[in-house]
């Protein structure tokens, strides 16, 4: 077997693995790059969390031409935007969020331009306008050429030494936009509700991914060198993705590459490619066919903040999904369902976020049904269930981050982040399932999907298009079904949906082992959890950490030792059991809680961590997290100084 394919410096990506880049097939909205519509439509704006003016012009293509400077940590060069007045000479400025960035020109038109940075509007940066003194007749394009570096306090790039890496022999760097961050990175209309086609033009003396299509060009030799990359497809700001280092690739499936540092390449290869082909002719039979040619995945350093990114072309990934025992791979099946969901098909501001996550959700857990069986789909779903209750009990259940449509006016679009969106979502569109009928159902994925394909949308407009196909389907009983839904209901009442009654077949098991250690006298053997997959122990471990009262400190230590979980390689199980330790109030496993959230960034872990060990022991909480600061990218960072009541 073929293990590794690497990126020789200066070798064109992909170029060994002669990977053949399938045309889009779905055409019924294929634009041509740079041809914009002669009678465009403006519409007001929905989005809260940008300050740019996108119902007057809307960016249609992106040129990004940076050079990656690593020993100042900075992105360095332009951005070209190339933006359709969408008014008949009514705007007579183009208004684009920034953030901390340092803007030396803007030409418009390739003439220099009246512009300013105006004053700062927390939680959303600072506003660039640029005059356009006689405006423009609507339907016709203009162009913005900005000049410009990022600066130390973009939060949309984490920067990292070689120490930080896995080989610690050359430095890093990886993008995070969502949800607002590409505004640090460049001047964009930086909301779900415009899609731009873009142009990367990255010179770097590291390989490069990003989130367009290699193109080929000459990087031979030592020193800087170009890469380019082509994304036709129109995606929104947030999906705008870039990673440079020291990077090997091998082939996990037929159009698939993973991508890792040299020391790891080996481990990811065998981790993904089970399942990867899988996975794609799953969904494609579900949606349609695969709209983006490529589908890779890049495995970042220990530091992200996410279990996946789904960037375009490149997932950026995890490394706790390599975990040796293909248990994790679940979230490749969630950032490939990203695909359709959120990357094709979009919500048009964060508020109506559920749009992207919970049907990324549900066709993740239709994709492991059709692939394991379809108890699977249900045995997700319960442990899914338990991470909504925990988000519901920590924001409280009448939140207004509980709820389905979230107001984000004046919000931080990361303070609402949790796993509601996700899962209320999910049960959303398996309340409808159930209410139609699957056979129905199926057919009414690939319309939506079609329906808004390189669009976005808003929870009303889904509520539409929904009701829309089944009055016209032809069928009364549904049709009547359909009149009865409680649609305000759904959207806006806070806390818990109703909860379903799942198929246990594979979790009795392990909610019959959690009952027994509720006696005291239980004497626990390794050979309890002897046949259990990953994610059986990990339900188990979930249903101890609802005891009332917690275990004991010594009974947590037992059950520990006994089934030897600390010394996995699977931070799923590793983070549950210190979930179960911390509640016990076990200091002999402070050691290794100290030590987990000091080598990952995945916010799903450290989080729920600090948490507990600040109620424990806050000072050792606050030691250690001031100790690992520089380690966290600036989304888990950010929110790890809100749980800890840190300024």
């Amino acid at each position: 077997m073929r293990v590794v394919n690497s990126f020789a410096r200066g070798s064109i990506l992909f170029r060994s693995l002669q990977i053949t880049i399938r045309s889009p097939t779905f055409s019924s909205v294929q634009p041509s790059l740079r041809r914009f519509s002669a009678t465009p439509k403006r519409m007001a704006p929905r989005d809260p969390n940008t300050l740019a003016n996108y119902g007057d012009w809307g960016i249609k293509h992106t040129t990004v031409n940076f050079k990656v400077n690593f020993e100042k940590q900075r992105l360095e060069g332009s951005v070209r935007l190339e933006l359709e007045s969408l008014t008949d000479k009514a705007s007579r400025e183009i208004i684009l969020d920034t953030n901390h960035l340092s803007i030396s020109s803007v030409k418009l038109n390739s003439a220099d331009s009246q512009w300013a940075v105006k004053n700062e509007v927390e939680p959303f940066g600072s506003p660039l306008h640029v005059s356009v003194p006689e405006g423009v007749p609507q339907g016709d394009v203009v162009n913005l050429d900005i000049a410009l570096e990022t600066t130390k306090d973009c939060v949309g790039l984490q920067w990292m030494t070689p120490a930080q890496t896995g080989n610690k022999k050359h430095p890093y760097v990886y993008s995070q936009c969502q949800a607002i961050l590409a505004r640090s990175i460049f001047p964009c209309q930086d909301t779900p509700d415009v899609k731009s086609t873009f142009t990367f033009n990255i010179t770097s003396p590291l390989s490069v991914v990003a989130s367009g299509v290699p193109v080929p060009s000459d990087t031979k030799g030592e020193g800087d060198k170009l890469f380019r990359f082509e994304q036709k497809v129109p995606i929104p700001s947030y999906l705008f993705a870039l990673a440079s280092g020291d990077l090997e690739t091998a082939p996990i499936g037929k159009r698939s590459v993973v991508a890792t540092g040299p020391e790891a390449i080996k481990d990811a290869k065998w981790e993904l490619e089970a399942d990867m082909d899988k996975f794609l002719e799953v969904a494609e039979k579900l949606v349609f066919d695969y709209q983006w040619g490529e589908y890779n995945v890049l495995v970042l350093p220990p530091s992200f903040a996410y279990g996946g990114m789904e960037n375009p072309i490149f997932t950026f990934a995890t490394p706790t999904i390599i975990s040796g025992d293909r248990q994790n791979v679940d979230v490749i099946a969630h950032e490939l369902s990203h695909s359709w969901s959120g990357n094709l098909v979009g919500c048009a501001s964060w508020e109506h976020f559920w749009l992207n996550e919970g049907w990324t959700t549900y066709l993740e857990r239709r994709i492991n049904a059709a692939i394991h069986g379809e108890p699977q789909f249900d045995f997700s779903a319960i442990i899914g269930w338990k991470a909504l209750e925990d988000s519901v009990e920590l924001f409280g259940a009448d939140h207004e981050f509980t709820k389905l449509i979230i107001s984000h006016k004046g919000v931080d679009p990361e303070d609402a982040f949790s796993s509601v969106p996700y899962e209320k979502g999910f049960h959303f569109l398996y309340y409808l399932d159930k209410l139609v009928g699957r056979e129905h159902f199926d057919k009414f994925i690939p319309h939506y999907f079609k329906t808004w394909a390189r669009k976005s949308l808003d929870s009303f407009e889904f509520k539409k298009t929904f009701l829309d196909f089944f009055e016209g389907y032809g069928n009364a009983e549904i049709k009547a079904k359909i009149a009865q839904i409680p649609w305000e209901e759904k959207f806006y009442k806070p806390g818990l949906p109703p909860k379903p009654d799942f198929n246990t077949a594979y979790v009795d098991k392990c909610l019959s082992l959690a009952e027994s250690w509720k006696k005291e006298d239980y004497k626990p053997s390794a050979k309890d959890i002897e046949g259990f997959t990953a994610n059986q122990t990990l339900v188990f471990l979930q249903a101890v950490q609802n005891f009332s009262p917690p275990l004991s400190a010594e009974r947590s230590h037992l059950l520990g030792t006994t089934y030897n979980i600390s010394s996995s390689k699977n931070v799923d199980l590793k983070s549950a059991y210190y979930a179960v330790a911390l509640d016990a109030g076990d200091r002999e496993e402070l050691p290794g809680v100290v030590e987990l959230v000091g080598s990952v960034g995945r916010m799903k872990f450290v989080r729920p961590l600090y948490r507990k060990l600040n109620e424990l022991d806050r000072d050792l909480a606050v030691k250690t997290f001031e100790k690992n600061r520089d380690f966290y990218p600036s989304t888990t960072r950010g929110r790890l100084i809100k749980d800890l009541g840190l300024k």
